[in-house]
């Protein structure tokens, strides 16, 4: 029996104020696993790192979620029948979701409170190197379901401090019930999980997002796309990683030498495929796979394009099935790549950066979907239920 709307709005009411309350202890907590991470990977420690402003997005997720209608039992459709039967489908909770992620401790904020508000029991399972962020955060769920007189605080909000032998044991043999598993993290997170789980799971993939500037684009508009997709946030899956121009955009050259100097500005990488050899300073790519690859780091790919069709052909083949842009005036053009890229999100004129489920009003995300089953894109509220069908008969049989 899931909890009321009423009583799941009134914890995330309360999980609200105890952040904003316990915001200290919360970024004491973080500075413990800062001074303990070695710092190694850039966009490791960029998601680990807790500030005021990552407190504010917390408490504004939770804001949010309890302003969002209850996502649970909405009718989807009815029926009836020849023989008089009402039939209903209406949306359902899961039951209980399991979120595995690295580094981030606002998801324990935000994807804990998308599963909860959607009637389902949190199993949380983040990485060791976020352990005193998460379990200080875990304790103020508890505190929240206690002060709304809920009872078993662990039925709703359960944190599992495994490491990856336990982790793999319980996926392989739960102990307990388990409808969905989210994994949130690189490629051997995700394949570990799909390799070792019992239940579905619901892949959130990676990033390796694509810019193509159109030989119709506005070129001060798309030198400021690619420079806040690339540099705004480098740990982010929605930053974007590759960047085709077209050979018959006017001005190129002095396009790209804008564009140079401003990823330089930001210490960018820059590699290029060889239509760039008049370009001196620059290194070309060893080999095409270094298209597949998420940098999640001040990196870029410049590379050319002839046509609006083959820079189509050229994302679907290479990307991440995450975020794709076209900057262009040209709306015949625009219209075209957006219905025929395969991702999750596609975009005319703006950055890939607001991929994400906050930016999109979802009040947060469990996840970004790479794969087309269930959900693609950011998973949000609406999306973390299942369905079920109602049939309301007086003895009909068949």
């Amino acid at each position: 029996m899931i909890l009321s709307i009423d009583k799941r709005n009134a914890v995330l009411k309360s999980m609200q104020d105890l952040v904003k309350q316990n915001a200290q202890v919360i970024l004491d907590a973080n500075t413990i696993d800062m001074d303990s991470y070695d710092g190694g990977d850039l966009a490791m420690s960029d998601r680990l790192k807790v500030d005021g402003a990552k407190i504010d997005g917390m408490i504004e997720s939770l804001r949010q979620l309890a302003a969002l209608e209850d996502p649970v039992g909405v009718e989807r459709f009815r029926f009836t029948h020849d023989n008089g039967m009402q039939v209903y489908n209406r949306t359902a909770s899961f039951g209980t979701v399991m979120i595995i992620y690295e580094s981030r401790p606002d998801v324990t904020i935000e994807a804990g409170g998308i599963a909860f508000k959607s009637g389902n029991k949190i199993l949380l399972k983040g990485g060791k190197e976020s352990l005193n962020s998460n379990l200080a955060i875990v304790s103020l769920w508890h505190k929240a379901l206690s002060e709304n007189g809920v009872t078993n605080v662990t039925d709703w909000v359960e944190y599992l401090n495994y490491n990856r032998t336990e982790t793999q044991a319980f996926l392989e043999n739960p102990t307990q019930s388990l409808d969905l598993i989210v994994p949130r993290g690189g490629e051997r997170l995700i394949n570990f999980v799909k390799k070792n789980a019992k239940c579905p799971v619901i892949v959130s993939g990676r990033g390796n997002n694509f810019v193509y500037v159109h030989k119709h684009a506005d070129t001060a508009m798309a030198l400021d796309i690619i420079v806040n997709a690339k540099t705004a946030k480098i740990s982010a899956c929605n930053a974007v990683d590759k960047v085709l121009i077209d050979i018959d955009l006017p001005n190129r050259e002095e396009f790209i030498k804008d564009l140079l100097e401003r990823l330089q500005a930001h210490k960018v990488e820059i590699l290029c495929d060889s239509s760039f050899e008049a370009f001196s300073n620059l290194s070309q790519i060893e080999n095409d796979t270094i298209w597949y690859e998420e940098f999640l780091d001040y990196k870029i790919v410049l590379g050319s394009i002839s046509n609006t069709q083959a820079a189509i052909e050229f994302i679907n083949k290479y990307s991440g099935g995450h975020s794709a842009t076209i900057v262009t005036s040209a709306e015949a053009a625009a219209d075209n790549f957006m219905a025929a890229v395969d991702c999750g999100a596609v975009y005319h004129n703006a950055s890939t950066r607001f991929t994400d489920g906050f930016e999109f009003g979802l009040g947060g995300e469990l996840a970004i979907g790479t794969d087309k089953l269930h959900q693609r894109g950011p998973i949000g509220l609406q999306h973390l239920v299942t369905n079920k069908w109602y049939v309301h008969g007086n003895g009909q049989i068949r």
